[in-house]
């Protein structure tokens, strides 16, 4: 395994349920995936509607109950040859983010379909992340795309303002920061609203304020973005 694990993706910090934007419902599939009530979740919807944090989310709460799971970044193993996808149903969890990046791609789609089964017969669970449903990513392997859509499927969406000011007062509290709901709201109007672009703004934030000893105002919201 060693030659395959700098493969998997390193969890990015903040990213867990507690601090997801989505509908809980979402927050509810993964924790059915972890906890063995179904074998496998398939994930769809455009950039910045969380696909990533809750791949990381499951691969974080995975190995806090005790397991061994991995998050495959398919937009990366791309550049890579096929063969390296070996042994890893030894996981009890494989997420693979971007999966339809493999689509069209006759050898990593063969690839993928053996790990799937090998991961199955092994009782291993399996989340996987694209733009599109299985039907509709470009699998041109048909038995491959139809195993991806034998789970449970759900479509994300961007969450809205006020989803996104509330992920922001949460991770702030992560932080030990005192964020209140106007200077949150200015954030995500101001912004780009998606997840991963206001973590960012909001560590530049933390940096500013620990280092110059200032509250989360609007004021100072202004001054260290340029807004």
């Amino acid at each position: 395994m060693t030659a395959q694990l700098p493969l998997a993706l390193r969890l990015r910090e903040g990213f867990d349920l507690d601090t997801y934007a989505g509908p809980p419902g979402l927050a509810e599939a993964v924790k059915a995936l972890v906890s063995g009530e179904w074998g496998q979740v398939y994930l769809h919807g455009a950039r910045g509607t969380g696909r990533t944090h809750l791949l990381t989310a499951a691969v974080r709460l995975a190995e806090g109950l005790g397991q061994s799971a991995c998050l495959l970044p398919g937009e990366e193993m791309v550049h890579l040859t096929p063969d390296v996808l070996e042994a890893f149903e030894q996981f009890d969890l494989v997420a693979v983010d971007n999966v339809d990046a493999l689509a069209g791609l006759p050898d990593w789609e063969e690839a993928l379909f053996h790990l799937y089964n090998r991961c199955r017969e092994a009782q291993g669970r399996l989340l996987f992340a694209a733009l599109a449903p299985p039907a509709a990513a470009g699998f041109a392997l048909p038995d491959l795309a139809s195993r991806l859509g034998a789970g449970p499927v759900y479509r994300l969406t961007v969450p809205d303002d006020a989803a996104l000011a509330a992920l922001l007062q949460r991770r702030a509290r992560h932080r030990g920061l005192v964020l209140g709901e106007e200077v949150a709201a200015y954030v995500v109007q101001r912004g780009e609203r998606t997840p991963a672009a206001l973590m960012q703004l909001l560590e530049a934030l933390d940096e500013h304020a620990l280092a110059r000893q200032r509250r989360l105002t609007i004021p100072f919201v202004k001054e260290v973005l340029g807004w």
